[in-house]
């Protein structure tokens, strides 16, 4: 018997608990997860082993000839259907354990497989093939009585379970008579009985996201899409310090057989501002306070000056290597550990932080609120921004080879000012709001004489240049102009008709280290919709959000990019930036709760992705036409 070969894309479904996270391809095949953590060694790595069959664990079904994933409801546990030509069929239902336990969260370094029974006589072989150091070694395994253990070069992993640890070993295909559970983890004993134990986290876990998700301030459009994409960036936190990682996976190219492959295992500042919008917008205060507790934890340290990006612990950072015994996505490395943004200037990490940080002097469901004191501590950072505003950086987009001076790490340098006199004069603190009020005045002035441009009709990526990029369609968002400055309004339209390519935006068009870029930025596209529904362009705006949801994966996840001419996704998933302008985006433009009923939602079934989505906007249309 031999095992089905299943198309490589980005059709991938995440499940995680906030310490670990894994990544599922649709017919169930385990493809990515790093241990013990999520930024850890990807003991099962087959997403990025190219040609290579390892590092996975999966369920083969004897005569299979088709499999069906979806996510149970409101949740991120994830059901596979594998269904064999003569009728027979099991389900695979994946989860990662979650929920209180004895008054604090438990969320073990833990992934739960149930394989059940559903119709004929299933024969399967269960395969479990880990790997370690990055596809080095395949893990050799010593067998227990109800377990196996997997030694490698890294931390020994442990699958302990009620199935017949021969027939993993061997990889023998038997009959499923009865349901069977893997647990995989930490190389430790498990004193319960492993059926009775999985099914008691799996109804725990199920309980603990549907509460989570019920506690949600969430859109009345695009509901399904919403909760979709919250659960998405709840999976990339690790919640012992509070960071959020800016996506599950490494190296991911960003357009075919590039070079462009990243780290993405990390928390990036600039993501601070974005995160805390969608979180608090959603209402999720504990996971917004937890954030702000690990960023204003990088504050306390401010003797050091900023870096760009931090490890999920704040100073466990590694250098840039290349990882040489995995071949890449689709064969198409790199793949890197470790990131040299961490090495680079970008003076906009500052403004990130203060803006972020600001939440905490505003928000009063905060169980602690922003005093004076930590009001000093950001002014340690306000001061690095009025003393760098004018200094060359990498910029926003982390260019490897040059240094300007970005408008777009100018104008987080004014933020940095702007907010810190804002919060002075909360706290009643005159004479520093007048200094701060002073410096932001200045940098505005620089920024609107240097980095507008006549000759393209619009503000541009650097000062004194031509150059167009994405990133100052967060101009107006940031506070910098009126969303009806004219010029504002001019550099929206040059940038709609010459950064877009079959409606999709990109970064810029310009030349960079790597050559011309070829995908679309989706972040970029979320902050362009975003604009457009700031200078009164909201049907336009809709229209394009509708579009880009029609580009999500099967689960309803979005990556970094997008190339346009072929509407694929590339990039590291799930993608932070994606998944926040997701949420930020539908709750801007979302018809109110008390709207609802006003009229039935226009759907367009192309904009419906998702079983969850077609099935609650079939429900919505039913429920409107009754009542009329």
């Amino acid at each position: 018997m031999t095992g089905t070969t299943y198309r490589s894309s980005l059709d991938v479904a995440a499940i995680g608990n906030g310490r670990v996270a894994a990544l599922i391809d649709p017919g169930g095949r385990i493809v990515w997860w790093c241990f013990p953590r999520l930024d850890g060694d990807p003991v099962f790595c087959r997403l990025l082993s190219g040609p290579e069959d390892k590092g996975f664990c999966d369920v083969v079904l004897e005569g299979q000839v088709s499999a069906t994933s979806s996510y149970v409801r409101n949740t991120c546990i994830l059901e596979t259907v594998l269904v064999a030509s003569n009728g027979a069929s099991v389900k695979v239902t994946d989860f990662a354990p979650r929920f209180p336990r004895y008054g604090r969260s438990f969320h073990p370094t833990q992934l739960i497989r149930r394989i059940e029974p559903l119709s004929g006589l299933p024969r399967i072989v269960c395969r479990v093939r880990p790997t370690f150091d990055y596809g080095q070694t395949t893990a050799v395994p010593s067998q227990g009585s109800n377990h196996i253990r997997y030694g490698g070069s890294g931390t020994p992993v442990r699958v302990t379970t009620d199935l017949a640890v021969s027939y993993i070993v061997h990889e023998t295909p038997f009959a499923l008579t009865r349901p069977v559970t893997l647990v995989l983890g930490n190389d430790e004993p498990i004193e319960s009985p492993v059926d009775t134990m999985s099914r008691e986290f799996l109804e725990s876990t199920r309980e603990y996201w549907v509460n989570w998700v019920r506690g949600l301030a969430i859109s009345y459009e695009w509901q399904p899409d919403v909760i979709r994409a919250a659960i998405s960036l709840k999976l990339c936190t690790f919640e012992e310090t509070g960071a959020i990682t800016a996506a599950l996976t490494t190296s991911i190219p960003e357009a075919p057989n590039t070079p462009r492959t990243w780290d993405y295992r990390f928390c990036w500042l600039r993501d601070a501002y974005f995160v805390i919008q969608a979180l608090n917008r959603l209402g999720a205060t504990q996971s917004m306070e937890h954030y702000l507790n690990y960023i204003t934890t990088i504050v306390a340290d401010a003797q050091s000056p900023l870096k760009p990006v931090y490890g999920i612990i704040h100073n466990d950072t590694t250098e840039e290597r290349i990882a040489p015994d995995l071949k890449g996505y689709l064969g198409m490395g790199p793949v890197r550990i470790g990131n040299l943004a961490s090495k680079q200037l970008q003076h906009d990490a500052y403004g990130s932080v203060i803006l972020g940080a600001a939440q905490m002097f505003i928000d009063q469901r905060l169980p602690r609120m922003g005093d004076a004191s930590l009001f000093r501590e950001l002014e340690h950072l306000g001061q690095q921004a009025r003393r760098l505003y004018l200094e060359p950086d990498a910029g926003i987009w982390e260019y490897r080879g040059r240094e300007r001076i970005h408008t777009h790490s100018a104008t987080m340098c004014w933020v940095a000012c702007d907010r810190l006199a804002r919060i002075a004069t909360l706290l009643g603190l005159s004479d520093r709001a007048g200094y701060w009020r002073q410096s932001a005045d200045r940098i505005r002035s620089e920024i609107l004489s240097r980095a507008w441009s006549d000759k393209r009709g619009a503000f541009t990526g650097a000062f004194d240049t031509d150059e167009l990029d994405a990133s100052v369609l967060l101009l107006a968002e940031l506070g910098l102009v009126a969303p009806g400055d004219p010029r504002f309004i001019k550099t929206c339209d040059t940038i709609g008709r010459e950064l877009m390519r079959n409606g999709l935006m990109l970064r810029y068009a310009a030349e960079d280290d790597f050559g011309l870029p070829e995908s679309a930025f989706l972040a970029c596209q979320f902050w362009y919709i975003d604009a457009l529904a700031l200078i009164g362009r909201t049907g336009q705006a809709r229209e394009l959000f509708g579009e880009l949801l029609g580009h999500r994966n099967a689960f309803g996840m979005l990556s970094e990019d997008l190339h346009p001419a072929t509407g694929q996704l590339w990039g590291n998933i799930p993608q932070t930036y994606s998944m926040a302008g997701l949420i930020n985006s539908a709750t801007r433009l979302s018809r109110g709760w008390d709207d609802a009923w006003a009229a039935p939602p226009k759907a367009d079934p192309k904009h419906i992705h998702s079983p969850e989505s077609a099935d609650f906007g079939m429900h919505v249309e039913q429920t409107l036409q009754h009542l009329a």
